[in-house]
């Protein structure tokens, strides 16, 4: 995961950063299709948005990946189970992401739902989506009434939308989220994986205000990394570096604690953060059981430290007490820790 922690956005920086972590977009969906091919979960749509590693990757990054995905998943799908679907999902940052294909198989589709990213991103994907019938059939398929626009930046269907966009400018996303028929009224939930980080604090502050304010009941998942100050946070930093990728806000993720003020201060009702590792422990044991046993894993230690790195933070705003059941749901399993750590909406 140190060397592939970005799957998409860096708007903090130069041209040249923003280059940067643009190459990481390719790095981490490699990643991910390699752990898929060796059984680590189900994702028959990842193979048509990049090509197999040429390499095998480390035990501990196929883990790591698999903790991530699932993770976010279970709580996105917690969202979608207490409004019934009757909501939007807004990724940022969503690189080669598959969400939206896996959700139509499962029949969860929200309302709509969108994603934002850099421009080349988006034409890349765009242009994979237009040339390949697995990935563009289920669009239209999903798809209803005479609208339907289609271009090198961006694609808007009445179920999936997916447009270029700076994440530092607030009103611009909001304007052309609303042209794509973003809804403000409607329940909203909006993932950021590593994204935040490569925002300054400022720039990321104003992004989690602009959508704590827009939507009257919404949650936000972010995953990225935390404990950064230690010596290994270091490492970790110096190596993205070495890539000219800088962590501009990297002062956040100094703790869990200071992951959950950022939330709070910017207006946010409720929030928590919760490392990996924990996050892996707490998957349940048949499962663990069947991951590891896909490969043998020989550094431990290094799992271990690279878990306790990056967390998976989620926050509320709920004027009308839509998700409290969910909240509730996920501090009894955290309490009895015989389920998923996230896996709320089953408890």
């Amino acid at each position: 995961m140190a060397t592939a922690v970005r799957d998409t956005l860096c708007f903090a920086g130069s041209e040249e950063a923003d280059e940067a972590v643009r190459g990481t977009c390719e790095d981490a969906s490699i990643c991910k299709r390699f752990a898929v091919s060796i059984g680590y979960w189900k994702d028959p749509y990842i193979q048509y948005f990049v090509r197999q590693a040429k390499e095998r990757k480390a035990p501990e990054i196929n883990r790591g990946y698999y903790a991530r995905v699932h993770g976010v998943s279970q709580l996105l799908k917690a969202f979608l189970k207490e409004t019934e679907c009757n909501c939007q999902i807004i990724n940022l940052g969503a690189g080669l992401d598959t969400m939206f294909w896996r959700l139509k198989d499962e029949n969860l589709l929200p309302k709509k739902y969108f994603e934002v990213d850099f421009p080349m991103i988006v034409a890349r994907k765009i242009y994979n989506i237009k040339s390949k019938p697995p990935l563009s059939k289920p669009i239209m398929e999903s798809h209803s009434g005479e609208s339907f626009l289609i271009d090198a930046h961006s694609l808007d269907s009445s179920r999936y939308a997916i447009l270029a966009a700076d994440l530092r400018e607030a009103a611009e996303l909001e304007e052309k989220l609303k042209k794509f028929n973003m809804d403000t009224q409607l329940p909203t939930l909006l993932i950021a994986e590593c994204v935040l980080v490569y925002m300054t604090p400022e720039q990321s502050a104003s992004l989690l205000k602009w959508a704590a304010n827009t939507f009257q009941t919404a949650m936000v998942i972010n995953y990225e990394q935390v404990n950064m100050a230690d010596r290994f946070g270091q490492i970790m930093i110096e190596n993205l570096q070495r890539r000219q990728c800088s962590l501009a806000g990297v002062e956040a993720c100094k703790s869990l604690d200071s992951q959950r003020e950022r939330l709070l201060l910017n207006g946010w009702e409720t929030a928590n953060a919760i490392d990996m590792m924990k996050v892996y422990s707490y998957l349940p044991q048949a499962d663990v059981k069947r991951i590891e046993g896909l490969e043998f894993l020989d550094e431990k230690e290094l799992l271990e430290q690279l878990m306790q790195h990056y967390c998976i933070c989620w926050a509320t705003k709920d004027s009308c007490n839509l998700v409290q059941a969910s909240l509730v749901g996920l501090q009894y399993s955290l309490r009895m820790a015989k389920y998923s750590i996230l896996c709320f909406c089953y408890c």
